[in-house]
């Protein structure tokens, strides 16, 4: 770094936490957030995510400023209705006060642990674990991002079962590091990376019998299967549910082969589709189970595993870093921010608000599929994880740029806009349910008269 660069740096690092520190910010610093902003994200960021920001709403340059509770707030003081959840995180709403104080508390105390003591929050939090997760999971491991969690799962089936091989399903997503993405099944996200992890065998969503073929055939050639990874509901595939008895079928197929079940609860669990897991449903138990998104309150990010006695081999204990060792995992901040969500979703039964609203805004979704059967080709869900489906992309496309007009954010499954996903926070206000429905109406209404539907 030349002085110069130095010099600059300081200089812009001083003025933008200026802005982050004031109460109040003037129209010229605002104008100039802006400014800067599409300027940041085309220069050091990505320019494409300005480009799919604008396919998605009127205008690339919403800068978001501040949330709460139901909504997002850009740096003028326009509301967006969130819809979206941030694919899930916002469970609780946003920046939920009772979370906030306590990690507010935290950090007037100290934020990161130092890696030697023994942090008591954590401890703390995985006891907790263990009395809110079905069956005898017991032991936990934190980390900071889905995939990282993914990754950790399938390395301690590894350890524990010695197997080699992974059962995954097609449209499943596990997230982007290169062990999730081997497990993933869009071929969107795997091309460019071709050859993954080559002992992961895809078989279809939703069939028992296939998955029981798969393991039955590499037993049969001396091969050894670790585990098999399994979202209860697929969410990026289009909140695909499976038939009733998958779950249980295929924990009878895990016990049978002496495979290790792993079930990714990172966005349908911690009561996003009307229970604390999605598993519960059916009454099942896997031997490892993620979790994550919504885990933090909204507040802070924080992930991780949990799993059953027999999964937690002597290898762990023999050496507690063989797993991982993720700097910030398990950090005080984020575990005060994960033991208040729990403490907040006990006290206030979201699970049960999420079925409720969920319920509604279904129904709202039926009376709509009667009006535009020619624009809402289908729609599905399970509590407040929810997808429209129409017939093209561009459709879609339409129906989010209409709702964005409107000042309520929703988005598709990534790649493209053929399903839309409405994952709001459970703190919806019924009368802010009703808007968003005749939004939906309206935006129905623009579609049918463009594509002549």
């Amino acid at each position: 770094m030349t002085a110069m660069n130095k010099e600059k740096a300081l200089k812009e690092a001083k003025r933008v936490v200026s802005y982050i520190e004031k109460e109040e910010l003037t129209k010229a610093e605002k104008d100039k957030i802006v400014k800067d902003s599409i300027s940041n994200f085309n220069n050091n960021v990505n320019p494409g995510w300005l480009v799919y920001r604008k396919s998605m709403s009127t205008d690339a340059s919403f800068v978001e400023w501040t949330d709460s509770e139901e909504h997002f707030e850009d740096l003028y003081g326009t509301q967006f209705i969130d819809c979206l959840g941030g694919f899930g995180i916002f469970t609780c709403g946003h920046r939920n006060p009772e979370i906030l104080k306590t990690v507010k508390c935290q950090l007037d105390r100290y934020a990161l642990h130092s890696q030697e003591l023994v942090d008591p929050l954590r401890g703390y939090l995985a006891n907790l674990l263990a009395m809110i997760t079905p069956g005898d999971l017991q032991y936990c491991f934190f980390t900071n991002g889905g995939a990282e969690a993914v990754e950790m799962a399938l390395k301690l089936a590894r350890l524990a079962t010695g197997g080699r091989w992974y059962i995954s399903t097609v449209g499943a997503f596990h997230g982007k590091s290169f062990g999730a993405i081997s497990m993933g099944g869009k071929g969107a996200y795997r091309e460019d990376y071709l050859p993954m992890i080559q002992q992961v065998q895809h078989v279809k969503y939703g069939d028992a019998e296939a998955m029981e073929t798969a393991i039955k055939n590499l037993v049969a050639v001396g091969e050894k299967v670790a585990g098999v990874i399994i979202e209860p509901i697929q969410g990026e595939a289009g909140v695909i549910i499976p038939p009733t008895g998958y779950l249980k079928d295929v924990r009878k197929i895990c016990d049978k082969y002496n495979v290790a079940m792993i079930v990714d609860e990172i966005q349908t669990g911690m009561g996003r589709t009307g229970t604390l897991w999605r598993c519960e449903v059916e009454d099942v138990c896997p031997d490892i189970m993620t979790y994550g998104k919504a885990f933090g309150g909204g507040i802070m990010p924080i992930t991780g595993i949990i799993a059953r006695p027999k999964m937690w081999v002597q290898k762990l204990i023999d050496n507690p870093w063989i797993l991982g060792s993720p700097t910030f995992g398990g950090n005080p901040l984020a575990c005060s921010a994960a033991i208040s969500t729990i403490r907040y979703m006990l006290e206030n039964d979201i699970p049960a608000m999420c079925k409720e609203k969920g319920d509604y805004i279904m129904k709202g979704l039926k009376d709509l599929k009667k009006k535009y059967p020619t624009v809402l080709k289908e729609y599905r869900g399970a509590g407040l994880l929810i997808c429209m489906e129409f017939p093209e992309s561009e459709v879609g496309y339409k129906v989010a740029t209409e709702l964005f007009a409107r000042k309520v954010m929703t988005a598709g499954t990534l790649v493209n806009a053929k399903a839309l996903r409405i994952e709001p926070p459970a703190v919806l206000e019924y009368d802010t349910i009703d808007y968003v429905l005749k939004s939906l109406g309206e935006a129905f209404e623009e579609a049918k008269k463009e594509f002549k539907l």
